[in-house]
């Protein structure tokens, strides 16, 4: 896997991206990094090379272009991609007619159809290699819809489902699918400070990027299907499937609530 060998990762600027970004690197694993505009990749690039000695390339791209799929592809395919790593997403809080179309649009745009076409457009590549991967980055919101979060969760429960679909079509290939389940994870200051202002369980499941990263991509050469990291999230997981909806949704849906409320005072 290591020779000649290359990983693809989306949103490898920064927070989870970076640390899976480093965690490959570290593994003497060959990156392709892609990244918005003005992230600082140049440098990120630089620094990967010169600490781990792997081969490092970078595309700057906004997913959201409806071209932005294909002219990664037609970059990465032309180097072994041994390893697909569909991370790039983005989330936040809004009550759904208060979002606004542009906003919505986005959502939908990075985290459904630039994960879905760009794997459809690497798996060729993939497929030629005698062991390779793809992660896809989901999240705990797979699981349960959340009000004022409304298309997030939605958007995370398709990645679920797309990824265990994808598994089972591709078994009988070198190509090996796993969906990853992260909790809250302190990647930026502003998420940061939405979760040190969370009540003390909730901060129980608090995760660094780093330790995310180390856990996905261990689980990851290793097979696994669902992938939900920490004792915390796995507890998590297993209320959602005790709970009924039609009382666990409502009791996450007002955490949310009281979480927008707090921000516009």
């Amino acid at each position: 896997m290591k020779e000649n060998k290359y990983a693809l990762i989306t949103g490898a600027s920064k927070g989870l991206g970076k640390a899976l970004t480093l965690e490959l690197a570290s593994e003497g694993i060959n990156v392709l990094l892609v990244a918005l505009h003005g992230e600082g990749l140049p440098e990120l690039s630089a620094q990967i090379k010169n600490r781990f000695g792997v081969e490092v390339d970078y595309l700057e791209i906004n997913l959201r272009d409806s071209s932005a799929v294909h002219e990664i592809a037609d970059w990465s395919n032309k180097v072994d991609v041994s390893i697909l790593i569909n991370n790039a997403g983005i989330g936040g809080a809004k009550p759904f007619e208060l979002a606004g179309v542009e906003y919505l649009d986005a959502m939908i745009s990075i985290n459904i159809r630039s994960l879905t076409l760009l794997t459809y457009l690497l798996l060729p590549n993939l497929k030629k290699q005698p062991k390779s991967y793809i992660l896809n980055v989901a999240s705990m919101a797979s699981f349960s819809p959340i009000a004022f979060k409304t298309v997030y969760p939605a958007s995370k429960s398709f990645v679920y489902s797309f990824s265990c679909c994808l598994k089972e079509e591709l078994k009988n290939t070198s190509v090996s699918v796993s969906v990853l389940h992260p909790g809250p994870m302190k990647t930026n200051a502003e998420v940061s400070k939405r979760i040190e202002s969370q009540s003390y369980l909730a901060k129980l499941g608090v995760q660094s990027p780093e330790e995310v990263a180390d856990i996905a991509i261990r689980n990851l050469i290793g097979g696994k299907t669902m992938i939900i990291p920490g004792y915390m999230n796995k507890l998590n997981w297993l209320l959602m499937k005790i709970v009924p909806s039609r009382f666990g949704v409502p009791i996450i849906s007002n955490i949310v609530k009281r979480e927008i409320v707090a921000q516009v005072k």
